[in-house]
C-alpha cells in the first residue's frame, strides 16, 4: 500500500432528528440520516405485508391467460 493516500478516519457521530444514535469511525465527523434501524418498520416489528394476492388478481383481471397462451 502507498503511504499518505488514504483519508484520515475520525470518530463520527450518526445523527437522526437532532439526536446522536450511534458513534463510529468515518472520514466525516458527523453524518445526518433520515432512517436508521431504531425507527425502520422492519426492525421495530411494525412491518406491513404487501397484498400480493390482490396484485395477482388485478393482473389476471387485466391480462387474463393471454400472456400464457402466446406461442414462442
Amino acid at each position: 500500500m502507498k503511504k499518505d493516500i488514504h483519508p484520515k478516519a475520525v470518530p463520527t457521530k450518526i445523527i437522526f432528528q437532532g439526536k446522536v444514535v450511534m458513534e463510529t469511525m468515518s472520514t466525516k465527523p458527523e453524518i445526518h440520516v433520515d432512517v436508521w434501524s431504531g425507527v425502520h418498520p422492519f426492525w421495530t416489528g411494525e412491518e406491513r405485508f404487501v397484498d400480493t394476492e390482490g396484485r395477482v388478481d388485478k393482473f389476471n383481471k387485466r391480462f387474463g391467460d393471454s400472456y400464457r397462451n402466446k406461442k414462442k
